[in-house]
């Protein structure tokens, strides 16, 4: 099999309609770079439940869209942050 048909299979939706292309992770080494800390800190950041991802044996699966998602709301969880005062309605 050839390198650029292999890479093609590998890019076509398997069973769930799931893609397995390298555009749909992120590694290690891009977080750190976007985030400008060293790689070891990222690998903290990963272990604590900082940035989302799923360990695998020694290999850790950041997907794209949900370190995307976590970048843009700074880690917050929906839900949390201020809330917002109560509406004030005046009877007469």
């Amino acid at each position: 099999m050839t390198l650029g048909k292999a890479m093609a299979e590998r890019t076509q939706p398997r069973a769930g309609g799931f893609t397995d292309s390298p555009s749909s992770r992120i590694s290690v080494l891009e977080i750190a770079r976007r985030l400008s800390i060293g790689r070891l800190a990222a690998y903290s950041m990963l272990e604590q439940g900082i940035i989302p991802g799923v360990r695998l044996g020694r290999r850790w699966i950041i997907t794209r869209h949900a370190y995307l998602a976590w970048e843009r709301t700074c880690g917050r969880r929906a839900g949390t942050g201020l809330r917002r005062p109560p509406e004030v309605v005046v009877v007469n």
